[in-house]
């Protein structure tokens, strides 16, 4: 019995002994590794560049008043049609004191100087009746009154004008009734009734009544990076998505390029302009986000790789060619030279033929 203990200890031990260099020897050899097989094929290859802004109408103006004073009426509102000379809201004059009573005073003038030359006509004409006096000192005592009533007429326009901001001889031209410059759709009323508004001057923008704008006639405005602003012109053609209109795109044609640069986060970059072509059926509002799509290169029928098969090491690019396949993949690195690229395939000028089989990433990542 003990014999026979003894045997199965030196078995187990010899067991374990076996079986600890079988793991240490499977550990030691190298793992078959495999990678995707990529093929070198001819299709047509663009290389594109996106330039990100928003779509904005080509003409958009601020209404503002050629009056300073009080909003009185509002009849429109923000996304209404509007014609040119259509009125948008009435202004209420506030007359400032001083101007008030200058414009009295010189009404009152005006009346005390026309009753005198009156007085002084009327004197002049019994005096040529009787052929007291000449004709040229009546006509002078006669232009003298008909200047006197124009300058009576002119103090009371002014005063009109000072209290009311029209006179009654000109309502239909009144300037208190703002009206638009355009035909076009109104992106924003940003007065109320009640709000104080100042005319446009020198030292003054004016308050903005409303800001109208032609959405028939839109644009798509943004940036491109300096690196790539000299192989765009105008011109091309420009395919324009919207964020907020998803699986929609917008043919649009550039139509300038800014010729100086502005830096935006430490990078040169210049403004473009594309006119777009809508469809009746889409409505597109102004400040929406968009992406401009625009060719940069674009090569017929050249011979590509996917991009992740290229090896760059400095200036020189590898690609690493399927030589056997059995037992193991086996490859050779062959150097080649490389055209445009659109992120996805890049162009092979030389080092390859259609049909080559490269080595893509290993399976599995």
């Amino acid at each position: 019995m003990k014999k026979f203990m003894k045997i199965a200890a030196i078995v187990s031990v010899v067991l374990v002994f076996f079986g600890t260099f079988v793991f240490l020897y499977r550990k030691s050899q190298p793992e078959a590794v495999s990678y995707q097989i990529l093929k070198a094929e001819v299709k047509d290859l663009r290389q594109t560049t996106v330039a990100t802004g928003k779509i904005e109408p080509r003409d958009e103006v601020q209404i503002k008043p050629q009056i300073s004073g009080i909003i009185a009426e509002v009849y429109k509102e923000a996304g209404q049609e509007v014609r040119q000379g259509e009125v948008i809201a009435k202004v209420k004059v506030i007359p400032e004191l001083g101007t008030l009573n200058s414009a009295e005073s010189r009404v009152r003038l005006a009346e005390m100087n026309g009753k005198q030359a009156e007085t002084d006509l009327d004197r002049m004409e019994r005096l040529f009746q009787g052929k007291l006096v000449s004709s040229e000192e009546y006509e002078k005592a006669l232009l003298a009154a008909r200047q006197a009533r124009e300058e009576i007429q002119a103090a009371r326009d002014n005063l009109e004008i000072v209290k009311e901001g029209i006179t009654k001889s000109s309502a239909s031209f009144s300037s208190t009734l703002i009206r638009s410059t355009i035909d076009g759709l109104i992106l924003d009323v940003p007065i109320k009734v009640g709000n104080s508004v100042i005319m446009s001057n020198t030292f003054n923008d004016g308050t903005t009544i409303a800001t109208v704008a032609d959405m028939g006639d839109l644009i798509f405005r943004g940036n491109v990076d300096e690196t790539e602003v000299g192989r765009i012109h105008e011109g091309i053609p420009v395919k324009i998505t919207l964020g907020a209109l998803q699986g929609m795109a917008f043919d649009a044609t550039l139509e300038y390029i800014s010729p100086k640069s502005t830096e935006n986060n430490g990078a040169n970059q210049f403004e473009i302009k594309a006119a777009i072509v809508v469809p009746d059926s889409v409505t597109i509002r102004s400040g929406y986000s968009a992406n401009a799509e625009m060719e940069l290169q674009h090569v017929p029928h050249a011979l590509t790789v996917p991009e992740s098969a290229v090896e760059f090491s400095g200036d020189t690019t590898f690609v690493h060619v399927l030589t056997d396949s059995v037992p193991l993949q086996q490859f050779e690195r062959r150097r080649i030279v490389t055209g445009i690229s659109n992120g996805i395939d890049t162009e092979v000028k030389e080092g390859l033929e259609p049909g080559d089989l490269v080595r893509g990433l290993k399976n599995g990542q």
